[in-house]
């Protein structure tokens, strides 16, 4: 399957856009082995960072492009559809096509990656009357 930023953008709430990414990774599994050199080329890249800032402005800087997740912290671009070292050989449309980038946080990035929900941001607790204080109970 093949994710696209058009079709996530169309996705209504941040768990539903989280599901359609989530990959279910291992964690510790090597993504480019001794390869990694090529990885890190590309990333520090003048190609890389000017599509990376195209991201950040067109997602406003907000988790998964959903306008009510800002991003507080360091702002990472997810490739939604992972890249291999014959991508970054081939320079493929998967590399910098902002149709299969978005804005994610690191949190966010991992729970793609591992598929676990329990690094996605939570709402707002609802508060009770002396939830604080639990001898008033």
């Amino acid at each position: 399957m093949i994710r696209t930023y058009s079709e996530l953008i169309r996705i209504p709430t941040f768990e539903e856009r989280f599901r359609y990414l989530k990959l279910d990774g291992i964690v510790g599994a090597d993504t480019f082995g001794f390869d990694r050199v090529f990885n890190q080329r590309f990333y520090t890249s003048r190609e890389w960072k000017l599509v990376r800032d195209r991201v950040i402005v067109r997602d406003m800087g907000c988790d998964l492009a959903c306008k009510d997740h800002t991003i507080f912290g360091k702002i990472y671009i997810h490739h939604m559809n992972p890249i291999s070292l014959d991508d970054i050989r081939d320079a493929t449309p998967y590399l910098t096509n902002l149709e299969y980038l978005v804005c994610v946080s690191f949190d966010v990035h991992n729970a793609i990656h591992y598929g676990d929900e329990s690094h996605l941001p939570k709402g707002p607790i609802e508060r009770v009357l002396h939830d604080t204080c639990p001898w008033k109970h």
